[in-house]
């Protein structure tokens, strides 16, 4: 009688395990303070992650799982990336080993993929972790194109009495959107322009927050998170 294999995995070194290479779509590249990816959907979910204020720190490839196939033989597999969370911002997420997959990949090969991501989930849940495959119906959303939007706003940093200014305002408005914001600042229309670049940075860094899972506009509600300094 064979012994059954457990699950195993190699130790994560804070670098890629594997060589990254073009997968089945051809694409390659490198998302600044993130890494390479292997597909523009890998690198559409890097966006995302890298834009998230809660995440304190991302390895791609970061691990090896190894476990018994089908037939007993030995199986590896190697997920897309690791995440773990901030644990002063907040959040109780707990830490997010994951897979991106495009949904007609996934449909493809399903029976060969679904072994290879229950043995990460059984990994997973033995360590506290989880596991998760994320398609393009999770990653290409709303809230995708309005990071992509903010990101570049975050290094566009304003000057200091102009941010608390803004803050300081919204706070006493409670809730308002950006043209009632930008009226309750500045009486010219020229100033309120100058403004909107302001208010961007700070929905940007997560000083005033909004919904970012519909379009934003200069319609959407927005609010200060309660940090004013």
């Amino acid at each position: 009688m064979k012994k059954k294999m457990g699950i195993s995995a190699t130790s994560m070194t804070g670098s890629p395990v594997r060589k990254i290479v073009p997968g089945t779509r051809g694409m390659t590249g490198f998302v600044p303070g993130f890494g390479k990816f292997e597909s523009t959907l890998e690198r559409d979910f890097m966006e995302m992650l890298r834009f998230e204020q809660n995440v304190e720190e991302f390895i791609p490839q970061p691990i090896t799982i190894t476990f018994a196939g089908v037939n007993g033989e030995i199986r590896k597999y190697t997920p897309d990336g690791f995440v773990r969370f901030r644990s002063d911002a907040g959040t109780t997420d707990v830490p997010l080993l994951y897979e991106v997959k495009y949904r007609e990949d996934f449909r493809k090969d399903w029976r060969n993929l679904i072994r290879k991501f229950r043995a990460a989930k059984a990994y997973c849940m033995s360590r506290g972790w989880r596991f998760e495959v994320f398609t393009e119906r999770e990653i290409r959303t709303t809230y995708l194109v309005n990071a992509k939007f903010l990101w570049p706003f975050v290094e566009r940093v304003p000057e200091a009495a102009i941010t608390q200014r803004v803050l300081t305002v919204l706070n006493d408005l409670d809730e308002a959107d950006s043209e009632l914001l930008l009226c309750a600042l500045c009486k010219s229309p020229e100033n309120r322009s100058e403004m909107i670049p302001v208010i961007a940075h700070l929905i940007a860094i997560g000083k005033i927050d909004c919904d970012l899972s519909e379009p934003l506009t200069m319609r959407s509600l927005i609010w200060t998170t309660g940090e004013t300094e």
